[in-house]
């Protein structure tokens, strides 16, 4: 079937640039958020404000989550669940747990109802250009359905298989540059005492075999002093959080994961649940009474690409 109508629960950072890219493709949007003054830029470019999940669920064939934590998730989707019909699929593009990921989605097929997870990764600035990339597992079939709405969404797209490898490869990512965050906080102070200039360091390690694409972003807003990487505190613990919990259902001695847990919800702690995840470079920057900073970096991050034309990753 050709979906046209998209429900969308979930008007946050990620969520309103999500938005806004289905918008551009043609789609009709019925939007719904806790904080109904989110959605008032939507209603101007076209966007429809619905009062009740039930009236975003009769008005949309595709209906998309996109919400801050597992237990936010369940809330809404345990609310919408006796208005949705077999004619429905539900999105879940959130970075979740996995096993809730696919405890959900049976509840779903018990009413035939199918489900997809499609977290999506690679900065903001790339979500509002609509050049993201975006993981996606469940059946086939849904992932072929769906895949002209997430072409509109993002540019990278890898279909992962069955439901749940997709949030936990997403895990494994957030983890991977939650690592990286920290690793260059610490790179770059050793650069400043040693009295390296910061911009040839930034450059020098651009260059280098300890390039990443955590370097090539979060570097610039950590240099200029912002620290806007538009992604919060609270976000960073839950992921890491999740990659933990993974890692100890293996019986993985995850060593790293149990102290960056230990960094990053102490940074939670003295900075506050809406600080940037880059604010944790301040508890170097206080412990060394030095600042990492640079002329010439920006203070927010930008995707200077224009939209490029979805591919699906094959391999």
């Amino acid at each position: 079937m050709k979906d046209v109508n998209v429900g969308f629960i979930g008007l946050g950072n990620v969520g309103s640039k999500i938005a806004r890219n289905i918008l551009k493709g043609g789609f009709k949007l019925f939007v719904n958020d806790l904080d109904r003054n989110l959605s008032r830029n939507w209603l101007e470019v076209g966007a429809q404000w619905c009062f009740d999940l039930k009236n975003l669920a009769s008005q949309s064939t595709i209906i998309i989550t996109c919400l801050p934590s597992p237990v936010a998730v369940n809330n809404v989707l345990v609310k919408i669940l006796p208005f949705l019909n077999t004619n429905h699929l539900w999105i879940e593009m959130s970075t979740t747990d996995e096993s809730e990921m696919i405890r959900l989605s049976k509840l779903c097929l018990q009413k035939g109802i199918e489900s997809l997870e499609a977290p999506i990764t690679g900065g903001q600035h790339r979500a509002e250009k609509g050049n993201i990339s975006i993981l996606v597992a469940g059946k086939r079939k849904n992932f072929e359905r769906a895949f002209p709405l997430l072409s509109e969404i993002g540019y990278e797209i890898l279909y992962c298989g069955k439901l749940g490898n997709a949030s936990t490869l997403k895990v494994v990512t957030n983890y991977l540059a939650s690592i990286n965050l920290l690793s260059l906080g610490e790179a770059l102070m050793v650069c400043k005492k040693y009295g390296l200039d910061l911009t040839t360091a930034y450059h020098g390690i651009r260059i280098s075999s300890g390039n990443s694409f955590v370097h090539e972003t979060e570097s610039k807003v950590i240099l200029n002093g912002s620290y806007d990487v538009g992604f919060t505190m609270d976000l960073v613990c839950k992921d890491v959080g999740l990659f933990d919990k993974l890692s100890d259902k293996y019986n993985i001695p995850a060593d790293i994961s149990k102290l960056i847990n230990k960094i990053f919800n102490e940074g939670r702690g003295k900075y506050g649940d809406r600080s940037f995840s880059t604010s944790i470079v301040k508890r170097l920057e206080e412990a060394c009474n030095e600042n990492l900073r640079a002329p010439g970096f920006p203070s927010q991050l930008k995707d200077e690409e224009p939209k490029k034309k979805a591919i699906e990753i094959k391999f």
